[in-house]
C-alpha cells in the first residue's frame, strides 16, 4: 500500500496519542496561556485537560490576561516553580520575552512551547525549551489570502479588504499578516485599511465600527474575535450581503458563522489536538520517551459547505465546556 503524506501524518499523530506515552507516576504539569479571552485557548485548555485526565497527571493552569502582560507571565512561571511542577507548557505572550532569562525563571524545569513561537535563547545558542507544538501562522494567513485570491484573480476588479489581525507584534499576527499578503499579491485584492488591537471584544468592536463607517470595504478579514464581533455589527446594519467575512483562525462563534453562511472561510490548526499533543510531549519527556521536538497538526480549511465532524472535534471544545484550571491526579 502506498502511503501518502496525509496518511503518514495521521499515522504519526495516532502513535503520538497512543497510551504508550502515559505517565508512569502522577507528574505535575503547569500550563500557562496568554489569555482565555476567546474560545481558541479554551479549546486548547479542553485538549490539555482531557489528555491530563486520560494519562493521570496533575495539571495546573494559569492565564496571563492578554499579550501585553509579559511581567505577569513571568510571575506565573515562578508560581509553576513554587508549586513543584515537573514540566511547564508555555503559551508565551511574546516570542522573545524569555530568551535571556528562561533558565533563571524556570530553575531548569523542562519547558515546552505550545501554540505560540518561543525564542528561548540568544542566537546562535540552541533553544533551551525541549519541544514545541504548533503550526506556522504564516500558513494560516496564507490559507485565508489564498481563498480570497481565488475569488478575485488579477483582472476581475479591485476588491477592498479591511485587515484586523489582532495585537501588533504579539502572538502570530506578524507571520499571519505576511502569509496573507503573499497569497494576495497577484490578485485584485487591496488591503485598504489595517486595524491592530488586542483580542478584546470591546476594542475590536470599536475598530470594526471605525472601519465600516470610514472605509470602502468588500471584506473584513482578521482574527476570530474581530470576525465574531463583525457578524453582529453587520447584522445590526443589515449589511450581511454587502461585506464578506473571512477569519484567520477558528472559534466557536466563527464556526456558527460558517454554519449560518455569515462567515465564508476559516482555517483551523486543530486547537484541541494541540492541547492534547502538548501534554503528550511533556509526559513523553518525563517518562524518558521523548517525542519529536516539533509537532505540527495539519492546517485544515473550512467553508459553509465543508465542515468535517472529525476536524471540528479536534478543533473546538464542547459548547458546555468551561475553563478548567486544575486537574488532580487519581490515587
Amino acid at each position: 500500500m502506498k502511503l501518502t503524506f496525509h496518511s503518514i501524518a495521521i499515522l504519526l499523530l495516532s502513535i503520538l496519542l497512543s497510551p504508550i506515552a502515559s505517565a508512569k507516576e502522577p507528574w505535575k504539569i503547569c500550563a500557562i496561556y496568554p489569555h482565555l479571552k476567546d474560545s481558541y485557548w479554551l479549546s486548547v485548555n479542553y485538549g490539555m485537560v482531557k489528555e491530563a485526565k486520560q494519562n493521570n497527571v496533575e495539571l495546573t493552569v494559569y492565564e496571563s490576561g492578554g499579550y501585553p502582560n509579559v511581567n505577569r507571565q513571568k510571575e506565573q512561571i515562578k508560581q509553576c516553580v513554587a508549586i513543584g511542577a515537573d514540566a511547564i507548557i508555555l503559551g508565551t505572550v511574546d516570542p522573545v520575552a524569555f530568551q535571556s532569562d528562561l533558565k533563571k525563571l524556570t530553575k531548569n524545569i523542562p519547558v515546552f512551547a505550545s501554540v505560540n513561537e518561543l525564542v528561548s535563547s540568544l542566537p546562535p545558542l540552541p533553544p533551551l525549551h525541549l519541544g514545541e507544538v504548533g503550526v506556522d501562522w504564516y500558513n494560516m494567513g496564507f490559507k485565508a489570502g489564498e481563498f480570497l485570491a481565488k475569488q478575485h484573480p488579477k483582472g476581475s476588479g479591485i476588491t477592498y479588504i479591511g485587515w484586523l489581525p489582532g495585537p501588533k507584534t504579539r502572538g502570530g499576527t506578524k507571520p499571519v499578516t505576511q502569509g496573507f499578503n503573499d497569497a494576495i499579491k497577484d490578485s485584485d485584492i487591496i488591503v485598504s485599511a489595517t486595524y491592530w488591537g488586542d483580542n478584546s471584544k470591546e476594542l475590536q468592536r470599536n475598530l470594526i465600527q471605525d472601519a465600516l463607517e470610514n472605509e470602502k470595504l468588500d471584506y473584513l478579514v482578521g482574527g476570530a474575535v474581530a470576525i465574531e464581533v463583525a457578524i453582529s455589527e453587520l447584522a445590526s446594519r443589515k449589511w450581511q450581503n454587502k461585506v464578506g467575512l473571512v477569519s484567520t483562525y477558528l472559534s466557536h462563534a466563527v464556526y456558527r458563522g460558517l454554519l449560518r453562511e455569515r462567515v465564508l472561510f476559516s482555517p483551523t490548526d486543530q486547537m484541541v489536538l494541540q492541547g492534547r499533543l502538548s501534554i503528550q510531549q511533556a509526559i513523553g519527556y518525563l517518562n524518558l520517551h521523548p517525542l519529536p521536538f516539533k509537532i505540527s497538526p495539519t492546517i485544515e480549511t473550512l467553508t459553509p459547505d465543508h465542515l468535517p465532524k472529525n476536524i471540528l472535534q479536534d478543533s473546538l471544545s464542547p459548547a458546555e465546556y468551561r475553563p478548567t484550571f486544575f486537574v488532580a491526579a487519581q490515587d
